[in-house]
């Protein structure tokens, strides 16, 4: 059907590993109960499953703060798990896609234990290190994504040391080629045991300006931001200086240089900057990354006319490359209570699925969105996310979507023979998939028919996008690939529409897909509440 790369139109299902499955009862998810549901993943339809970090940490961001790049933790099992569960992915037809924390390593990693201890050991100028001002305050206004000014005192040295994220997550210095060469050592690591790719986090953030200069002031009209709360002091800021250096496009190069040693391997960056879209393009031109991860969808914002904006601005600057859509995942609210409400109708699940995946691009689906699991509401005393904490009540942090795979009906959920790290709520347990595997009716198998129906569809996975003006709440485009076109059209609303749409040719409506679907009736097309369509054009 085509001669793209695999990657290239794949959905990539994302597992955040904590809350998966637990085979050895701490309450924590593991590799061995991903191996456990790999069948589970592939019978979804998905091309390839990306796992959030599982490397050695003390977990004071749950994985995102490594302590060893190399070493699986042992909450997780072992790197003997990790090759056994590479391996029957790949029976079953799947790729298998990792976490890369670049920018950034735990304070417990050994590199930071030794650049901290004096500024002339061999580490010393391995992270970023300045003197305090002269009043003894930070040495410039940068603030951190989780609250609060992003440098941390550290006596030893009698400096400060940044950190874009948490105090315990210090920034490397990539402006050092040690640190370069290190990372891309890292890297290979994980190639040379078989990796079809990574998702490169924040890697955006890998240079910060060598200068130190302040960041300026951002309008308070302006101070909005995906994920954070209303009152993150993180928003006053235009951050042009503590990441997206243009020294980050020669590293990509090489770390591109060092994906293509190794045939089919695909680079995936998590971009998100004051401008993502004209980075997302920039970072992917040729001989550098492969996909851009945007988080232009993760957002409130549920309107064709938001939508349609965001993709046309991408496919206006993203002339070369490609890009990965998401509306979901581990750090944001779930897509089926941020963009549904409170009481959203049973196939607004499968309507969303179909959404993202008829997009020009990749795309990526979090764990639990084939369920239609919504946000869970949890006490602040349940709380893990020190994001949450940090900002309650204003902010509910991250925990609500990172709750355990609801498997079974029962108090456990079937996710572990002990107590979860995080509470499984009571409205989960009705949409577990052991309720949903009997139904045929159910936004699981909503979910497998129409992936299994996209594959076939080469216009959705490769073709080109076109949209056509339509009002609210109506998003229609075209699709073309090859000669051939497809209609598609989604109703973003609960009500029923009816529309004139102007002459494109012979209509044949697709129903195969199995969604709630409209029909196209003397010019008109009529959408049911939530309502989609999709017809080859002739």
């Amino acid at each position: 059907m085509s001669k793209a790369p695999w990657w290239r139109g794949a959905v990539t299902y994302q597992i955040y590993p904590r809350s998966f499955l637990d085979t050895n009862g701490d309450g924590i998810g593991d590799l061995p109960g991903i191996i456990e549901r790999l069948d589970y993943v592939a019978s979804l339809g998905v091309d390839c499953l990306w796992i959030s970090p599982f490397f050695k940490s003390p977990m004071a961001d749950f994985g995102y703060d490594i302590a060893d790049y190399r070493a699986v933790d042992p909450m997780f099992g072992s790197l003997a798990d990790f090759d056994r569960l590479l391996a029957k992915a790949h029976q079953l037809g799947l790729k298998v896609m990792i976490d890369q924390v670049l920018s950034h390593t735990s304070a417990e990693h050994d590199w930071f234990k030794e650049s901290r201890e004096s500024r002339d050991n061999p580490k010393a100028d391995w992270y970023v290190w300045a003197d305090a001002n002269e009043d003894g305050s930070p040495p410039n206004n940068w603030l951190s994504i989780f609250g609060g000014i992003a440098w941390r005192w550290e006596a030893r040295r009698g400096q400060y040391y940044l950190h874009n994220f948490l105090s315990a997550q210090p920034d490397l210095n990539f402006h050092n080629p040690e640190v370069r060469a290190a990372a891309l050592a890292n890297v290979k690591f994980w190639l040379d045991r078989g990796v079809d790719g990574f998702r490169l986090d924040a890697i955006n953030f890998c240079y910060h300006d060598a200068k130190l200069r302040n960041n300026p002031a951002k309008p308070k009209a302006l101070r909005t931001g995906r994920g954070f709360s209303p009152d993150n002091p993180y928003a006053f800021q235009y951050h042009y200086y503590n990441n997206t250096q243009p020294e980050n496009l020669a590293f990509l190069e090489q770390l591109r240089a060092l994906l293509d040693q190794y045939p089919g391997v695909v680079g995936m960056g998590e971009i998100s900057s004051e401008d993502s879209l004209a980075t997302m393009a920039e970072y992917t031109l040729p001989g550098r990354l492969h996909m851009g991860y945007s988080f232009e969808l993760l957002t409130h914002d549920f309107t064709a006319q938001y939508i349609r904006e965001t993709v046309e601005n991408l496919e206006a600057k993203l002339t070369e490359g490609w890009p990965c859509w998401s509306i979901s995942n581990h750090d944001v609210e779930r897509v089926i209570s941020r963009w549904g409400g409170a009481h959203p109708p049973a196939h607004l699940a499968n309507q969303l699925t179909a959404l993202v995946c008829s997009l020009r691009g990749s795309v990526c689906v979090y764990q639990g969105e084939e369920l239609a699991l919504p946000e869970a509401t949890l006490p602040f005393e349940a709380l893990q996310d020190p994001y949450g904490i940090a900002f309650w009540p204003n902010f509910k942090g991250r925990d609500g979507c990172r709750t355990p795979m609801p498997w079974q009906d029962r108090t456990d959920a079937g996710f572990s023979s002990g107590k979860a790290w995080l509470p499984v709520p009571p409205e989960h347990l009705q949409l577990a998939v052991s309720h949903q595997e009997s139904d045929a009716n159910s936004p699981l198998n909503g979910f497998r028919r129409f992936m299994r129906w996209r594959q076939q569809q080469p216009c959705l996975k490769w073709g080109s996008i076109r949209f056509i003006d339509t009002p609210e709440p109506v998003l229609a485009f075209l699709r073309e690939h090859d000669g051939r076109r497809m209609l598609v059209a989604f109703n973003l609303c609960d009500n029923a529409v009816d529309l004139p749409l102007p002459a494109l040719g012979n209509v044949t409506a697709r129903t195969e897909h199995g969604l709630l679907a409209g029909k196209l009736d003397n010019g008109h097309l009529q959408l049911p509440g939530y309502g989609v369509f999709f017809a080859d054009i002739r």
